[in-house]
């Protein structure tokens, strides 16, 4: 594989730093919604892309054939079907952006350790998932993405499968609470709005205490005041995003997710807390991650 070369990262220039996109890939061939927005999101910013399949190791209960097979024929096994995997989705993502410099990493052992070193001189982070049901972990039982998510030393897109249906015009929609991980979050999502020439609504959801109080306009008319503040400074690097910003009350994980149901993404800090009550973008980053169906960036403030 080509060793990762870090580099800084011009937020106006997409081709100034070469962190490659890495993307974790599904076993499973029919799931490729995940490579695919990672193969497009590599292109678009001129930069290399990492495929990565992580193969864990032999257990008793992965029993192929009648008679169990030697370690050391169990291992084969799996280094060659991983080794499959790989290349599949190596032709699948060249065939998309044929000029697209793509290396490839098969690795064994814990894939949330793997993809989080991984992560570490990295652009971006992309995982794919599958709503089953809402008792089932995203990103199948394994739950890769929710691990991953709070160890990454980058922005982690979660791409759902089937691929959703976009609005036009295209819009991203991002979180915000007030702290310094939203601010991480507008920051990106501003980013991510002007490279795809899409539009921005920027959500701060204002929630009710247990018991609401009489007077509610004293906090909501400093929640706009700080929506404000933290979106004017970014708007002024990005005057081509067409931006909305408004404090909605309600639930954030049901807000959020509602709001981005036809956009191109929904963009939240991770383990973020605001000042009032209610507002954490940690438990709200995993809350859309399990119901979102558009893909979900997850921004660490260290990214």
């Amino acid at each position: 594989m080509t060793a990762p070369v870090p580099a800084g990262k011009d937020d106006r220039n997409p081709g100034s730093g070469r962190r490659p996109i890495v993307v974790g890939l599904d076993p499973d061939p029919a799931r490729r919604t995940a490579p695919a927005w990672a193969a497009d999101e590599a292109a678009r910013r001129r930069l290399p892309l990492r495929l990565v399949h992580v193969e864990g190791v032999p257990t008793p209960g992965d029993r192929r054939t009648a008679v169990p097979p030697s370690w050391e024929g169990w291992n084969e096994a799996l280094h060659e079907a991983g080794k499959k995997v790989l290349e599949e989705a190596a032709e699948f993502v060249t065939a998309r952006h044929p000029g697209l410099e793509v290396d490839t990493l098969l690795a064994e052992g814990d894939p949330v350790w793997t993809l989080c070193e991984q992560s570490r001189d990295a652009t971006s982070l992309v995982l794919g998932s599958h709503h089953l049901s809402r008792r089932q972990e995203v990103f199948g039982s394994a739950s890769i993405a929710l691990p991953v998510m709070a160890r990454t030393h980058c922005p982690l897109v979660v791409v759902p499968e089937p691929e959703h249906i976009t609005q036009d015009p295209p819009y991203y929609v991002v979180g915000v609470d007030g702290s310094e991980r939203s601010a991480a979050a507008v920051d990106v999502a501003f980013e991510e709005a002007a490279l795809r020439g899409a539009g921005l609504r920027a959500l701060l959801v204002w929630e009710h205490g247990p018991l609401r109080v009489f007077d509610e306009r004293g906090p909501q008319e400093e929640s706009r005041r700080l929506l404000s503040e933290i979106v004017a400074g970014r708007h002024a690097r990005y005057p081509e995003v067409d931006l909305h910003h408004e404090v909605v009350a309600g639930h954030p994980v049901q807000v959020l997710t509602e709001a981005s149901e036809h956009a191109l993404g929904l963009v939240v800090g991770t383990r973020g807390r605001g000042g009032f009550a209610g507002m954490l973008l940690g438990s709200v980053s995993q809350g859309v991650l399990h119901h979102a169906r558009c893909p979900v960036i997850a921004v660490p403030t260290h990214g």
